[in-house]
């Protein structure tokens, strides 16, 4: 795969805000065109692990530096697709968030399971005062 790409997306901290990222996310995976597999297939996964992500942020950080905004790096290379999400909460613990039930139909409470479900990788981590959520998928 020779193809590069890198976007570095900033928006506010406003849930009006999560289509349109993930609409970003589903153009970026329908534009690679050596991806082997079913680009639509991606396009809605990486939609849905974005926006996922982004709300869990919106919802954790509201109390905690809500003027930072939102930002989110998406970067296609070598093969794989890597997301970061970076964020000022407090942060959590990514091995501690439990698998819901599947008798669960509360609504809430699948986001991280949905990621690590649809992602390769998933990490979180601190980062230069606040933290980042990166998953990657690889693209062969």
């Amino acid at each position: 795969m020779s193809e590069s790409i890198f976007l570095d997306i900033k928006l506010p901290n406003e849930t009006g805000y999560l289509r349109l990222l993930g609409k970003i996310g589903e153009y970026l995976a329908q534009s690679i065109e050596s991806y082997p597999g079913d680009r639509e297939e991606l396009a809605y996964h990486i939609n849905l692990v974005l926006t996922e992500a982004m709300a869990n942020v919106i919802r954790h950080t509201e109390d905690t530096k809500s003027g930072e905004g939102l930002h989110v790096t998406l970067r296609v290379e070598n093969r794989k697709l890597t997301i970061k999400v970076y964020d000022q909460g407090r942060g959590f613990e990514l091995c501690d968030t439990p698998e819901p039930p599947p008798s669960c139909l509360a609504e809430g409470g699948r986001g991280i399971f949905i990621i690590k479900t649809l992602m390769d990788r998933v990490s979180y981590h601190k980062y230069d005062g606040g933290h980042v959520l990166e998953m990657e998928k690889i693209l062969f």
